[in-house]
C-alpha cells in the first residue's frame, strides 16, 4: 500500500502524487494515522462523509490551548497569538463573537458591490500582459487580483502587496513544521511591525475600511481584544487572497488540461458558475481544512483517536470520493449537484466564499475572452506545486496566447 509516510506530506512531489494515495486511503484505511514534523499524531481524513461529519464535531476543536504543551511551540506567545487569535482559530463563543465583527463586509449583497471595481482589476492586469503574449499565470493575474480587492477593503497600500506575500507564504509553509516555523519568525515579526505602524496611522486619520471599523470596535475594549485586533487582520489579509489564487490558478490549469472543457466554456460563458464549482472540486485551493484537535477521544471506523491529537480532514480528497461524485477523477464543468466542501462546511465554512467565487467568474471568462488562444506557456510536466499541506496551488504557471 502506497502511504503518505512514504512520501513527505508536506512537499511539492507529494502533491503530485496525492490523489493516487488518497484514492487508495479511502479505500483501504481512510482514517489514517501519520507522524507530523512537529511530533504531534495526526489522523488522516480522507473520505466525504467522514470529512462532512468531523468539520461539524463539536469534539474537534479549533483552538488546543490546554491540550498541546506550551513547551512543544515554536513561537512566543505573541507570535503565536498573532496567528491564531482570529476566527479560523476560534471555538464558540469567540469564534461566533469575532465572525460577527466581520460578517457584514462579506455578505453576497457587499460583495456583488464590488463586481465593477473586480472587473475593471482584472482588465487593468490583462492589458499589462496582453502586449507581452505571455504572462506567468499566477504572478501576473491569479495573486495580484485578491490581494488588490482584499488591500482595498482593509485600506492598506496596495503596493506592499508583495511583502503581504512573502510573509503569507512563510508561515503557511510552516504550518506544523517547526523548522520552517523557526525559518517564518522573522517574516512573523515583520508582519507584526507593519500591522503596529498601521494601525497607528489609522488610529489618528481613520477611513472607511475594514481595519478602521474594526479599530473602533478594539477601541471599545469589550468585542475585540489588541491581540484578536492583529491576529483577525492577518486572517483577512492571508485568506483574502490565498484561496483565490489557488482558484484561478488551479482552476485554469484545470481548462488548459482539459481543452475539450475550454471550449465548452468559451463558446457559452453562462457556464461559468458551474465551471467554478467544479474547478474548486478537482482542485481544491485548500487542500487540507486548517487543524482540529480532538477535545476527547473520538472513534472513527475502528481508530480510536486520542484527546489531544490532531485531526487532518483532507477536502481534496474528500472532494474525488467515488462515492459521492460520479467519475470524480473527471473535469466536468457541466456536473450537477455538486455539493463539493472546498470551503469546508459547518461554523468554519469560508467567510469569503462569496467573494472568491466573483473573482474566479469574473477573472476566467474575462481571461478567456480576451485570450481565446491560451495555452501552457511550457511543458505542464515541469509545473511544481507549492511545499504546503493545507493548499494547493502552483508556484508558477506560465502560458502564451
Amino acid at each position: 500500500m502506497r502511504v503518505i509516510q512514504t512520501l513527505d506530506f508536506f512537499s511539492s512531489e507529494f502533491k503530485a502524487e496525492a490523489y493516487p494515495v488518497y484514492a487508495e486511503l479511502r479505500a483501504k484505511d481512510p482514517v489514517y494515522r501519520i507522524t507530523m514534523p512537529d511530533g504531534q499524531t495526526g489522523w488522516v481524513i480522507t473520505r466525504y462523509q467522514d470529512a462532512v461529519s468531523a468539520l461539524k464535531d463539536n469534539r474537534l476543536v479549533k483552538n488546543p490551548r490546554g491540550l498541546i504543551s506550551s513547551e512543544d511551540m515554536v513561537l512566543s506567545t505573541m507570535e503565536r497569538d498573532f496567528i491564531t487569535r482570529h476566527m479560523l482559530s476560534s471555538d464558540p463563543p469567540d469564534h461566533t463573537r469575532l465572525r460577527s465583527l466581520v460578517h457584514k463586509a462579506f455578505t453576497p449583497r457587499m460583495i456583488e458591490g464590488l463586481r465593477q471595481r473586480i472587473e475593471q482589476i482584472v482588465h487593468g492586469l490583462l492589458d499589462e500582459a496582453e502586449q507581452r503574449k505571455r504572462m506567468d499565470l499566477i504572478d501576473d493575474f491569479a495573486f495580484p487580483l485578491p490581494i488588490i480587492v482584499i488591500c482595498e477593503m482593509l485600506g492598506i497600500p496596495v503596493q506592499d502587496r508583495d511583502r503581504f506575500r512573502e510573509w503569507s507564504n512563510a508561515v503557511i509553509r510552516a504550518t506544523n513544521h517547526p523548522e520552517r516555523m523557526q525559518e517564518a519568525v522573522p517574516s512573523i515579526r515583520a508582519f507584526i511591525d507593519y500591522l503596529r505602524d498601521l494601525f497607528d496611522k489609522r488610529r489618528g486619520r481613520p477611513g472607511d475600511d475594514l481595519i478602521s471599523a474594526l479599530l473602533h470596535v478594539e477601541s471599545e475594549g469589550e468585542q475585540l481584544t489588541e491581540n484578536e485586533l492583529y491576529s483577525t487582520v492577518f486572517l483577512l489579509i492571508v485568506a483574502g487572497h490565498e484561496t483565490t489564487v489557488n482558484l484561478i490558478g488551479n482552476g485554469v490549469l484545470a481548462l488548459l488540461e482539459h481543452p475539450d472543457q475550454m471550449d465548452k466554456l468559451k463558446n457559452d460563458p453562462g457556464l461559468i458558475r458551474s465551471t467554478i464549482e467544479e474547478m474548486l472540486r478537482f482542485y481544491s485551493p485548500v487542500e487540507v481544512a486548517t487543524n482540529r484537535w480532538a477535545a476527547e477521544e473520538v472513534e472513527l471506523h475502528g481508530k480510536r483517536i486520542p484527546k489531544g491529537d490532531m485531526v487532518l480532514v483532507v477536502l481534496a480528497s474528500a472532494n474525488r470520493d467515488e462515492n459521492r461524485f460520479d467519475e470524480p477523477d473527471r473535469f466536468d464543468i457541466t456536473r450537477g449537484a455538486n455539493r463539493h466542501i472546498a470551503f469546508g462546511m459547518g461554523i468554519h465554512y469560508c467567510l469569503g466564499a462569496p467573494l472568491a467565487r466573483l473573482e474566479g467568474e469574473i477573472a476566467v471568462n474575462t481571461l478567456l475572452q480576451r485570450m481565446p488562444d491560451l495555452r501552457f506557456g511550457v511543458d505542464p510536466k515541469t509545473l511544481k506545486w507549492r511545499p504546503s499541506y493545507l493548499m494547493r496551488g502552483l508556484i508558477h504557471l506560465p502560458v502564451t496566447w
